[in-house]
């Protein structure tokens, strides 16, 4: 193809208008851009959420998005309810029992799966990387 062929293709295809995204339907396919999504610093400023579908403090299903900011981590506490997460990024620390010890936790690193049963108690949170959060206090026993 001579150099003025080439030319006249590139003009050619800049003339053509752009193609727009497709409108598509909500009720059947739904989903938040990165950009989208407003994650909310928790009044302790020691971890951040952002929901993305449902009301976490009502029935019903919901999916939520938390990070710990690095070096800060619950204390014993647990969940009235099965709960189900999947680390993302960085490094999730756990440790279970109603003693808060740092040194005594795990890690779950990126692309684990994790599950805080109903009723028992632990404790997690990033040590020097961001890491998921969730916290309900635990009483005492």
């Amino acid at each position: 193809m001579t150099r003025l062929a080439r030319l006249a293709l590139l003009l050619a295809l800049l003339a053509v208008p752009a193609a727009h995204a497709a409108d598509i339907d909500r009720e059947a396919v739904d989903f938040k851009t990165p950009a989208e999504i407003k994650w909310v610093r928790n009044a302790a400023g020691t971890n951040e959420s952002a929901v993305l579908f449902g009301d976490p403090r009502k029935p019903g299903p919901y999916v939520v998005r938390l990070k710990w900011l690095p070096g800060n981590m619950s204390r014993p506490h647990f969940h009235p309810n099965d709960r189900f997460f999947v680390v993302i990024s960085g490094t999730w620390w756990m440790g279970t029992g109603t003693t808060f010890d740092p040194d005594a936790t795990v890690p779950a690193p990126a692309g684990s799966y994790v599950i805080h049963y109903a009723g028992k108690v632990h404790y997690d949170g990033a040590k020097d990387e961001e890491g998921p959060a969730t916290s309900t206090p635990a009483e005492t026993r």
